[in-house]
């Protein structure tokens, strides 16, 4: 095995355990609730400190990782992500609930754009996109956080000890990942905390991940509701929606490299975005379980890609080094986070959810037309 293949291996380790804190933490959330008998009003409250955590932490990162470093600010979030989860667990008083999960919500975005920051610079040394097989990665300890929080839940084993054993294991992978870690050399002029205008590469790019996180975002928090009251399946199937998608992404994130280094960004991107809008009017059209499903799948493939070739592209622009490009793409892509699943809400009483699902599968046209118009945007930083 080469030395760059370890690399990859041990960076790789590195996004699946972070995917793996988050899933357990999210796994469980229910037993949080019962814990500090919180109204459902009340959650939510909590549950937004991780989103705003991660948002403030955006500027913070790209100064950080370009000044020290994207491995030093690996290092750090990550053991920093370790510590929280478990005191998460160990909290006995909301006084020490809040601010805790706001810090791991900041850690974790520290910990992502440092590890992103990362796989770019091992991607030069590769010479050929694989940043999304780590994505791949992410996504596949979601299912595997979620398989082993259902465990720990029915052996009864507390949150706390259930954080305590995944933060061991994150201590140890670290240990033996930190010697293979790449020393980056930051490119590109800009750097620290930067307010000015992005160049129109990262505005096209911003504009591409914005459309794809608002219809992640959506697929994650209504993909159940969609499958309840428009399919109206059976309820021990609800989460068949879901799952297909996430299967899906999870999937085509490890083949979108592959795709990429044949096809070119371009042109996976404007796939990807009719593939979202073909699989979302699929559903629409005829909300029956199997076409239904079918057409989550589809979506699930046509995500997959948009978020691994943004950052990619946004790594390499001249006017920026990779954190802080990296940070801005993810500042304008979050906001599509956030903003899509309560646009979806607020269109399904206005109108209905099938009214609110159509106009999500607008936002794959919206990326085949950025992948299509001006191309030479996408030539300007990138010679691919």
């Amino acid at each position: 095995m080469t030395l760059l293949q370890k690399r990859r291996i041990a960076l790789g380790s590195l996004f699946f355990l972070a995917g793996l804190c988050f899933s357990s933490w999210a796994a469980r959330i229910p037993d949080i609730q019962v814990k500090f008998d919180l109204s459902e009003s009340q959650l939510g409250t909590l549950l937004l400190g991780l989103p705003v955590g991660s948002l403030l932490a955006l500027p913070l990162a790209g100064w950080a990782v370009h000044r020290f470093g994207s491995k030093i600010v690996a290092v750090i979030s990550t053991v920093s992500y370790m510590i929280f989860l478990p005191m998460i667990g160990f909290s006995e008083s909301m006084w020490m609930l809040v601010p805790l999960v706001f810090v791991f919500g900041m850690t974790g975005n520290l910990m992502n754009i440092s590890l992103n920051t990362q796989a770019l610079a091992l991607e030069d040394r590769y010479g050929r996109n694989i940043l999304g097989s780590f994505h791949g990665l992410w996504s596949l300890a979601g299912f595997t956080g979620a398989g082993i929080g259902a465990a720990m839940i029915f052996f009864g084993i507390l949150p706390k000890f259930h954080y305590l054993s995944i933060a061991a294991m994150v201590l140890v992978v670290l240990l033996i990942s930190y010697g293979f870690l790449v020393d980056e050399h930051e490119r590109g002029a800009g750097g620290g905390l930067v307010l000015k205008r992005p160049d129109d590469l990262l505005l096209r790019i911003g504009g591409i991940a914005f459309l794809g996180m608002l219809c992640e975002g959506c697929m994650f928090d209504w993909s159940g509701v969609y499958f309840k009251k428009v399919v109206e399946i059976d309820p021990g199937l609800i989460a068949l929606g879901y799952v297909s998608f996430m299967g899906a992404m999870a999937l085509g994130r490890f083949i979108s490299d592959r795709l990429t280094n044949r096809f070119g960004k371009i042109l996976v991107l404007r796939s990807s975005g009719i593939l979202m809008f073909c699989g979302l009017i699929l559903s629409v059209l005829f909300p029956v379980p199997v076409v239904a499903t079918l057409g989550f799948l589809v979506v699930g493939f046509g995500v997959a890609s948009i978020i691994p070739i943004a950052y990619s592209t946004a790594g390499r622009s001249k006017l920026y080094s990779p954190g802080v490009a990296l940070a801005i793409i993810s500042t304008i892509s979050f906001f599509g986070f956030l903003i899509g699943p309560p646009l979806i809400g607020f269109i399904a009483d206005l109108l209905s959810l099938k009214a609110s699902f159509t106009l999500v599968a607008f936002t794959g046209l919206g990326i085949a037309i950025f992948a299509s118009v001006r191309t030479e945007v996408f030539f300007q930083t990138v010679t691919k």
